[in-house]
C-alpha cells in the first residue's frame, strides 16, 4: 500500500481572499488556472507541470477561519527555474523574502509568504540560477 506521490494541497478562504490568492500563486509563483470539476462551491485549481497542485476553495461565512493559519503547517514548496527572474519580480512587487542554500546540494531556497500568511518555498537546483 505505498504512497505514489504528493497530489495537492487546499487553501480555503472567503471569495475576496481567493481572488488575491489566485493572483499571487499565478502571477508571483507561476502556477496556472486549469480545469476544475463542477463542484457546488466556488474555487480554482492551480496547475504546475500539468498537475493540479493547489486547490483554492471558497469558505462559507460559518467557517470563520483566522487570518494566520494555526497548527504545524509551515510552508509548501515548489520546484522552479529562473531564480534571478523570480527575485527580480519579488523585488519589483515589494514582496519580502529570504534566500537560503541547502548544505551539500547547493540547492537555493527562496522563502516568502502568500497574502493569507501561508509559507511558500521556491526551490532552485544549483544549476538553475539564470
Amino acid at each position: 500500500m505505498p504512497v505514489l506521490g504528493f497530489s495537492h494541497y487546499n487553501l480555503r478562504a472567503a471569495r475576496a481572499s481567493l481572488e488575491e490568492l489566485r493572483a499571487f500563486y499565478c502571477e508571483v509563483v507561476g502556477l496556472q488556472v486549469g480545469q476544475r470539476p463542477p463542484f457546488r462551491s466556488f474555487g480554482y485549481w492551480l496547475y504546475a507541470g500539468g498537475y493540479p497542485v493547489l486547490h483554492l476553495s471558497e469558505a462559507g461565512p460559518e467557517e470563520n477561519r483566522p487570518a494566520q493559519p494555526l497548527g504545524t503547517f509551515d510552508h509548501a514548496a515548489f520546484r522552479c527555474t529562473g531564480q534571478v527572474q523570480y527575485e527580480h519580480e519579488l523585488k519589483r512587487r515589494g514582496i519580502e523574502y529570504r534566500v537560503a542554500t541547502v548544505p551539500a546540494t547547493r540547492q537555493v531556497q527562496i522563502f516568502l509568504t502568500d497574502p493569507a500568511g501561508n509559507g511558500v518555498e521556491l526551490n532552485f537546483a544549483s544549476d538553475s540560477v539564470a
